[in-house]
């Protein structure tokens, strides 16, 4: 099992990432929330990591906290929730604000996020509640962005749209989300965030 990566952020590109390690590249898959803390590509970065095996593939999941690498296994655990949908969820909310929406039974927050619909959402809110409880604070030690999605805002509109997609909002879904926020001093960063927080708050 590959509990965590120390090495050279390579490339980035949300959700995916290139990390090397003593001359091996590691592909891997992170939530935004985690993109959002990554350094500029070239320097150095530290993961924790979840790794998958299908019968198609081995998949190797990153994350910045410990708690945030927690709460998605947490999340895998419940039925009918898979890899990309964990990944989904710590991307479209905090763990604060999942778990107040598991507290609050907040059904109508949950379903906001792609690929969750009432029935998966409820299932969310009864399994997750006790296993919340016993996991304690899982508040990821995040701030703000020092590194960013990407620098060229020429291209900020495209990287933030294709982010959402990969999250799994459908391409024309993603198109507005970013239109309805966009503004000129964004960063691809900036978008997804806004995107995002207007998607869930609606």
């Amino acid at each position: 099992m590959i509990g965590r990566l120390r090495g050279e952020l390579v490339h980035k590109q949300a959700p995916h990432m290139l990390i090397d390690v003593n001359g091996v590249g590691y592909e891997l898959e992170a939530p935004l929330s985690t993109f959002f803390t990554l350094p500029e590509a070239g320097q150095a970065v530290t993961l924790f990591t979840h790794l998958a095996v299908r019968e198609d593939a081995h998949v190797l999941y990153a994350f910045a906290t410990e708690s945030e690498r927690t709460l998605f296994r947490s999340l895998l655990k419940v039925s009918g929730i898979g890899a990309k949908m964990a990944l989904a969820i710590l991307s479209g909310m905090s763990a604060d604000e999942f778990g107040r929406c598991v507290e609050e039974e907040d059904v109508a927050s949950l379903v906001r996020l792609p690929g969750i619909g009432r029935k998966t959402a409820q299932r969310l809110i009864v399994e997750m509640r006790d296993r919340l409880a016993k996991l304690g604070d899982l508040t990821p030690a995040i701030s703000s962005s020092q590194g960013g999605l990407a620098a060229n805002r020429g291209s900020a509109t495209t990287d933030a749209v294709a982010a959402l997609v990969a999250l799994g909002y459908k391409p024309q879904e993603a198109g507005r989300m970013v239109k309805a926020v966009a503004e000129d001093e964004m960063d691809s960063e900036g978008l997804i965030r806004a995107a995002l927080q207007s998607a869930v708050q609606k």
